[in-house]
């Protein structure tokens, strides 16, 4: 009275096609997936890590705690980073290579600092 009947499913209707059809959209959605989020995260990582490698003596950078500085000394692993002049003294600041954001043009140490 309350519960309807249950047919069975016929054997031949379940195939192949309906297989594909079912994963077609998963599939759809990895491809779009990779596209709009993995690859791009993936060039980035290659343009930080070409930009570590070019770091030079004399380079001006950003690094990500947001201090600004010049580049004072290149080693395997880390750089000594000049932040600023105090009694004719230059401080410097040693840093992971990693640490570097941004490098920056030539001369913007100056402008930023009036």
């Amino acid at each position: 009275m309350f519960i309807s009947n249950a047919y069975a499913q016929a054997a031949g209707a379940s195939g192949a096609g309906s297989t594909l059809g079912q994963f077609l959209p998963l599939i759809l959605m990895f491809i779009l997936l990779y596209f709009l989020m993995i690859r791009p995260q993936m060039k980035k990582a290659k343009e930080q890590r070409a930009m570590i490698e070019a770091l030079a003596k004399g380079d001006e950078v950003i690094t990500v705690g947001g201090i600004l500085g010049k580049i004072t000394q290149v080693d395997e692993a880390y750089i000594n980073v000049e932040v600023a002049k105090a009694n004719g003294q230059a401080i410097e600041m040693t840093l992971q290579k990693g640490a570097v954001q941004t490098v920056l043009p030539k001369g913007t140490l100056k402008q930023a600092s009036k």
